[in-house]
């Protein structure tokens, strides 16, 4: 079975303030789209918060308030952000956390809440590649062969998707691979 049957998909990270989806605002937006034919699409915005980044947030990400000032809203952001990924199956690396964002700041806007919630990656990267010491993105990064050559920096949205992107079509991968093995041989 090809896996890319089963999509489209949209890997998407998000950047935000902090760790509450209530309390937190988001300030970035990536994703990594994925068609039914293997084609791709990426999806990029930063986000003004409406509230100051934190310094340490900015050092983690290097996105600061100047940066944000004059980016969209979360209202216009997301909206296009549900555009892009709309009739595709969301995706994300540790997905609770980003979807919690989501959903929050989509419901705070009055704006549609994400139908069917997203495949969380770290389960499906855990089932392909059992028994690894850590399944953080910044460890899978730098055990398996993704390429380094995407836009931007880790703990940026665009960047971080690009590498789940590519973790998971490696998992997805290997499990479809198993999968065809483990099938009963027809006569």
């Amino acid at each position: 079975m090809n896996w890319l049957s089963t999509g489209p998909f949209t890997v998407f990270d998000l950047e935000t303030t902090g760790f509450s989806a209530i309390r937190d605002r988001i300030i970035e937006i990536g994703a990594v789209r994925v068609e039914l034919d293997g084609s791709i699409s990426r999806f990029q915005t930063l986000v003004n918060p409406g509230v100051p980044i934190p310094p340490r947030l900015t050092a983690l990400t290097g996105i600061d308030d100047e940066m944000v000032a004059d980016a969209p809203k979360f209202k216009e952001a997301g909206f296009k952000f549900m555009d892009f990924a709309r009739k595709s199956r969301l995706v994300a690396h540790n997905a609770r956390f980003d979807l919690s964002f989501m959903q929050e700041s989509l419901a705070r806007c009055g704006m549609e809440l994400i139908p069917g919630g997203a495949y969380d990656s770290i389960p499906i990267f855990r089932r392909a590649y059992p028994g690894l010491s850590s399944y953080s993105l910044e460890f899978l990064r730098t055990k398996f062969p993704v390429p380094d050559n995407f836009p931007g920096q880790p703990h940026r949205a665009a960047y971080d998707a690009d590498v789940t992107f590519s973790l998971f079509k490696m998992a997805m991968n290997v499990l479809c691979r198993d999968s065809a093995q483990d099938a009963p041989a027809e006569n």
